[in-house]
């Protein structure tokens, strides 16, 4: 699914604390203000870690122009700061105090203020402060945001007290969560996305006098705080300060219980009193306020019973803690029952609005305030790519998640969160955890069961966690190597992707779904339903995507053969929900044109919900039903009536669940429909067991990126590397041998790790923990010399490694003709040149698909696909240096030029560089005997399929196509190409005899 790479549009900050004045109201007695920034000239525009001012961006388009601009109507001297944006994802400017200098000290002041020429554009921006920390990089990040809704120069005001700590990144993960305003490095502003504008502001400037009240806070342990019937709640008090000093002055908290749903004297015993933190107290001291509840025999909602705080003296908390009455004595909550009925009597006790809710997923970035969680009785959140707690360990993603589950409890029937997160290739989003190849590589291996071990990997990591979803797999059946999700499918042939669907039950378990309560178990989405791997090439309008998001043009036949046929596996095998595709699917003949897929009531609820018989729910994609045409109500109405059962409104999550209740009430949804949406909901999450345990259970915590777990993925990685030429035999390495390794993919986990990792887009470099292929080959190896541009002397070396291929990218972002294309970059094939024209080589291609090798072929000794192998390095080495055979066979077809593509299995026209199933092997004896051997292996062949004997049937397959590939060698022509690709067809569908009698064509075909 598409996503912000770190979720730091204004947008996000939708909702944080306004300014609190606009224009001067400094007290008379307050002290001079301190300047930051004048805009004269005297700051410069530079990098870090040198003083100054520089923009940032999301990609190269996004960040602002900027200069010292002089002015008529500048408020201070006669410069302005100005600049010109057009931002898509995000963008900014900061000012960096220098790093070899001492940091600010603001503590003194109020605030912070500076003038600001306003376009009336109704937009956020983002202005944030630098605290604490080594430098202005490595700093806690403090937020708030303005409406830029006046024209003209105003100046406004902020107090300290109105920026809070920024929850969806920080740089170097959280320092101590204080704005200490004694440590200050700078302040940064986010510009709006959407549009193109320009800006100005002048004069940045402390103000004001600090005095206790804006450096105390009264805080709270929690916000809500569930009690069981008849026992009691304990809500610690704490006095906090700025930068950790004693209270000067004495601050009291009064307290009463009041208001909530709770009944005074029946459902609990009121309280009332006064708390006195005198002068001189600690910052950090507590007080315990008890809250007594009664128990009754009756059956009940949960209740709430908020406890009001006044507070003299210090800052009070954001909001008002309350207690809440566990629910209780209703059958919906009773776990010995069956699923069907708890669905059922939950189902008949909930509003219209508690039904929107469950059908509501909102980005947790990008809740404007945590209590909406119950405010909208929201049924799910999720994490973006990119989107990580602070820091980002396994602790903080379960303390985050139980802090949301905890918010929901406030709710009548404690409904538990549905928390998911695209897990495409291990738990991806997390630092140090295993990250599998993705799933090109998995298809590469020709390995179900590998493919189920990957899912069980995964689920036992993201549970750990606390996430019970995970967005994984995609079944999507990639026919054209342009597109930029290439390497999230399994293969171009869709009966490979069905063989490797065995990584639901990695995920989830059982078919039945018996097994999804357990702490190592997820619920799986099949993704993108259907036929988002078909898209024609130029036919997306998304931004400057070419492909991804197009539309899919086939017949009625062809979409049941390819496209649809892996979902009805899904489906078989209990996968627990279904993502959309965002694409258009244009069935030839039937005089529709493109339907959405989001909008197609037909694929939906007909074939997916009807005729397939899925029981589970269907959850949108990112802001997916933005992309239906007709206005915001019109996108609601025809998504849900289409079958859309929960949807997926990041940033939307209020509009969406007033614009739903509306169109209910009006009657354009019906109730039967939004009761089968969340009937199915509710049935996953009891099926989960979150009911009874909707917090993270972290006992699986230690085995995240165990040694048990990466050897899991170096099996992967190294069944997953297709040897597609071997000239000499310089494949495998030996040991003794001098070995020269270059080009930028050797030494780089983030390369070899691929998109959605880390963040949505993934990144170069060291972003996780991990073993690069360099690393790999110097354990494996004794005598390895690097040099990433080929630049260190090349004589004394017996052999060549160079590992070269694609940086990072995601979803259209990395299709073909968006700022991307098939061949080696000039660094890339230099050094291919120099290291293959000097000794002999062996040339790895770390790429999402594959990659036009051209004339520099038969320079190349030993070529070798290396896909994106994840961060063990040391499986790729395993195959080079012979601790394991090559195996690996070609997911996709590899096309000799652009202008073939699209090409795949089956294609009438079909002479490709290296034809789909191809793959070479080492440490194994190649069976000789012609064409005597390959009838006697045609005879065995059908009798291993008379018997449906698929072990034998395979292990003969496999025999003919090594005797094949032998004689074939470098000399693939059409003729010979066609018949050996529909040959590993027949083998995945079981038609063993018919795949030797292919191979034997192909045998004679050379």
């Amino acid at each position: 699914m598409r996503r912000t790479a770190l979720l730091v549009s204004a947008t996000l900050l939708t909702g944080l604390l306004p300014f609190a004045v606009a224009g001067p109201a400094s007290g008379a007695d307050d002290p001079a203000p301190v300047p930051v920034d004048n805009f004269e000239g005297e700051i410069p525009f530079a990098n870090p870690p040198a003083e100054g001012i520089f923009t940032w961006g999301s990609d190269t388009d996004d960040p602002p122009t900027l200069e010292l601009a002089a002015r008529d109507d500048a408020p201070q001297g006669e410069k302005v700061l100005s600049g010109t944006y057009d931002i898509s994802g995000y963008g900014g400017f900061t000012h960096d105090f220098a790093f070899d200098k001492p940091a600010h000290d603001w503590s003194a002041s109020k605030g912070i203020r500076f003038w600001w020429d306003g376009r009336n554009n109704g937009k956020k921006v983002n202005f944030e402060l630098k605290d604490g920390g080594a430098n202005g990089e490595a700093s806690e990040l403090w937020t708030t945001s303005f409406t830029d809704d006046w024209t003209g120069w105003k100046q406004l005001e902020i107090p300290f007290t109105d920026f809070t700590y920024r929850t969806d990144y920080q740089p170097v993960g959280g320092i101590d969560q204080i704005l200490g305003l004694t440590e200050m490095w700078g302040y940064a502003l986010t510009l709006p996305v959407g549009g193109a504008d320009q800006f100005a502001m002048d004069g940045v400037e402390l103000y004001g006098k600090a005095d206790q009240a804006l450096r105390a806070n009264v805080v709270t342990d929690a916000a809500v705080y569930p009690v069981k019937e008849g026992r009691s709640a304990a809500v610690k008090i704490t006095v906090a300060t700025t930068g950790s000093a004693p209270i000067d002055e004495p601050v009291t908290v009064a307290y009463e219980t009041a208001g909530g749903t709770g009944e005074s004297g029946k459902d609990y015993t009121p309280v009332q009193g006064e708390l006195t933190f005198p002068a001189g107290t600690a910052s950090g001291t507590s007080r315990t306020v008890t809250v007594a509840t009664l128990r009754d025999k009756a059956g009940e909602n949960a209740e709430t019973v908020p406890l009001k705080l006044t507070v003299t003296g210090a800052k009070a908390p954001a909001e008002n803690p309350q207690v809440v009455i566990d629910a209780h004595g209703l059958p919906y909550l009773d776990a010995k029952l069956p699923v069907k009925k708890r669905v059922a009597d939950l189902l008949s006790r909930m509003s219209l609005a508690e039904k929107a809710g469950q059908m509501t997923q909102a980005e947790r970035g990008a809740l404007t305030t945590p209590g909406d969680i119950a405010s909208y009785d929201l049924g799910s959140l999720l994490s973006g790519g990119g989107s990580t707690p602070t820091p980002n360990t396994p602790e903080a993603w379960a303390k985050m998640i139980d802090g949301f589950q905890l918010r929901a409890q406030a709710t009548r029937f404690q409904i538990p969160l549905i928390y998911g997160v695209d897990a495409v290739h291990g738990h991806n989003n997390l630092v140090g955890a295993t990250i599998m190849p993705h799933n090109i590589g998995i298809g590469a291996s020709r390995d179900p069961q590998l493919a189920y071990e990957t899912g069980k990997v995964t689920a036992a990591e993201v549970r750990a966690t606390g996430i019970p979803w995970d967005f994984a797999p995609c079944l999507c059946v990639t026919r054209d190597e342009r597109w930029g999700r290439t390497y999230e499918s399994f293969g171009e042939d869709p009966a490979l992707v069905e063989s490797m669907e065995t990584v639901i039950q990695g995920l989830q378990g059982a078919p039945s779904g018996k097994d999804l309560k357990r702490n190592d178990k997820v619920l799986a989405t099949a993704k993108h339903f259907v036929a988002d791997g078909g898209t024609e090439y130029g036919s997306s309008t998304t931004g400057t995507y070419t492909i991804d998001q197009g539309i899919t043009k086939v017949t009625r036949q062809e979409l049941e053969a390819v496209h649809l046929a892996p979902y009805q596996d899904a489906v078989d095998r209990g996968v627990g929900t279904v993502m959309p595709s965002y694409s258009s699917l244009d069935i030839l003949g039937d005089s529709e044109g493109p339907v959405k897929m989001h909008a197609d009531a037909a694929m939906i609820n007909g074939v997916l919900k009807d005729r397939m018989g899925f029981d589970g729910f269907v959850i949108s994609d990112w802001q997916a039903i933005d992309q239906i045409p007709g206005d915001y109500a019109s996108d609601v109405r025809t998504s849900v009536n289409a079958g859309l059962d929960m949807i997926m409104v990041p940033y939307a999550y209020k509009d969406f669940h007033k614009t739903l209740s509306d169109e209910v009430t009006a009657g354009r949804i019906s109730g039967k429909r939004i009761d089968d949406a969340v009937s199915r909901i509710l049935t996953q999450k009891f099926k989960l067991g979150l009911f009874e345990k909707p917090y993270a259970d972290t006992s699986g915590a230690s085995a995240i990126g165990s040694a048990k777990h990466r050897a899991v993925a170096r099996e992967a990685a190294a069944e997953s590397q297709v040897l597609l030429k071997n000239a000499g035999g310089v494949l495998p390495l030996k040991k003794s041998q001098k070995v020269y390794v270059a080009g930028s993919n050797a030494d780089d986990i983030g390369n070899q790790a691929g998109g959605w990792t880390i963040t949505w887009q993934g990144s170069s470099g060291k972003i996780t923990d991990g073993t690069t292929i360099l690393e790999g080959m110097r354990k494996a190896g004794s005598a390895v010399t690097y040099s990433k541009d080929a630049s260190a002397p090349t004589d004394g070396h017996d052999v060549g490694v160079v590992v070269v291929g694609e940086t990072p990218y995601a979803e259209g972002i990395g299709d073909v003709g968006n700022g991307n294309d098939l061949a080696f970059s000039a660094a890339d094939r230099a050094a291919v040149d120099k290291v293959c024209g000097a000794m002999k080589c062996a040339v790895l291609i770390v790429s999402g698909r594959p990659q036009l090798v051209g004339d520099q072929l038969g320079d190349i000794d030993a070529l070798v696909a290396s896909w994106l192998p994840g961060t063990e390095g040391d499986g790729v080495a395993d195959v080079l240096y012979g601790k394991r055979a090559f195996t690996g066979q070609l997911p996709l077809t590899w096309p000799k030029s652009e202008a073939q593509l699209p090409i795949n299995v089956g294609d009438a026209s079909y002479d490709p560089q290296f034809p789909y199933g191809w793959g070479l092997t080492t440490l194994t004896s190649v069976p000789g005997g012609g064409t005597s051997a390959l009838k006697a292996l045609a005879v065995a062949a059908a009798v291993a399929e008379k018997a449906g004997s698929e072990t034998a049937g395979r292990a003969i397959v496999t025999k003919a196509r090594l005797l094949v590939q032998q004689k074939m060698g470098q000399t693939i022509t059409a003729a010979s190409a066609k018949p050996f690709a529909d040959a590993d067809h027949l083998l995945l569908t079981g038609r063993y005899g018919q795949a030797v009698a292919k191979l034997t064509a192909a045998y004679r075909a050379v």
